[in-house]
């Protein structure tokens, strides 16, 4: 398994070692060893997935302190392109993003700690992914930045929204409660 830290702080892009014979590929997508050993969350509190199709577009979601999470997210069918956004007040990458494709065919994955927003594109297919993250959903916690509000380049003109994401507040308009140098001081996981 190779762990690289993107960009932003804290932010890894993970790719597990691909088994690959006739019958497909066998993906080990998760060792508690090799992550705690780079000081990342082990314990994962919650796993669900979501199914795409073509032309959507999800995000950007997270969720507030004290529900905030660390997330590991992968693609088990098809392939998407996912985007980071950082919003901890006084990280030096404060209001950047990341974005990378993540696919099946490839097998990485992206690990988001507290203190960023997720969001992801489908232009090229249906997709699945899979998510684990460090506290149970809240509704109450649940929260998100409108997509088309941090200057990136989507790789789809006119996506596909819920009417949720429609209504998410900007970039702008979203004050963060979280905290770089309180998040990154006292990372401790199980």
């Amino acid at each position: 398994m190779e762990i690289r830290e993107t960009k932003i702080p804290g932010c890894y892009e993970v790719q597990p070692r691909l088994f690959k014979d006739d019958r497909g590929v066998f993906v080990k997508t998760f060792q508690s060893k090799e992550f705690r050993s780079v000081g990342l969350c082990s314990d994962w509190r919650m796993r669900y997935y979501s199914v795409s199709h073509l032309g959507f577009l999800r995000g950007l979601h997270f969720q507030l302190p004290p529900h905030d999470h660390a997330k590991l997210v992968y693609c088990i069918a098809g392939s998407v392109e996912d985007m980071v956004l950082d919003l901890r007040v006084g990280s030096p990458t404060y209001g950047k993003t990341v974005m990378l494709e993540m696919s099946a065919r490839k097998g990485n994955m992206i690990y988001l700690p507290k203190g960023l927003a997720h969001g992801f594109c489908t232009p090229n297919e249906q997709a699945t992914l899979v998510y684990n993250v460090s506290s149970v959903y809240e509704s109450d916690a649940d929260s998100g930045i409108r997509w088309d509000s941090v200057g990136v380049h989507w790789p789809i003109q006119n996506p596909l929204l819920s009417n949720r994401d429609r209504s998410l507040p900007t970039f702008d308009e979203f004050k963060s409660p979280f905290d770089y140098s309180e998040l990154t001081k006292h990372v401790q996981w199980s």
